[in-house]
């Protein structure tokens, strides 16, 4: 049996009610894609990438150990 003479089954209680449901889902999804965009890794920066390559180079023996330190010290002084 329909209510049509009922002008609103919730009153203004339930429309509080379901703003106050909307901004808690809203902040919900929120939190979430602030957690997941916090967990991503990062890229390495330049740096670390030619501090990498300048320790593999080393390892593998095609540099020597004063040319190694000649340039680590060129890339630390450039950070």
């Amino acid at each position: 049996m329909p209510y049509w003479h009922y002008p609103g089954t919730m009153g203004w209680a339930g429309g509080i009610g379901m703003l106050v449901l909307m901004a808690l889902i809203l902040a919900a999804v929120v939190s979430l894609v602030v957690v997941l965009a916090r967990r991503a890794p990062l890229p390495p920066s330049p740096g670390d990438t030619a501090r990498r390559i300048l320790d593999e180079r080393f390892a593998r023996g095609e540099i020597d150990e004063e040319e190694y330190e000649r340039r680590r010290d060129a890339l630390t002084r450039t950070r």
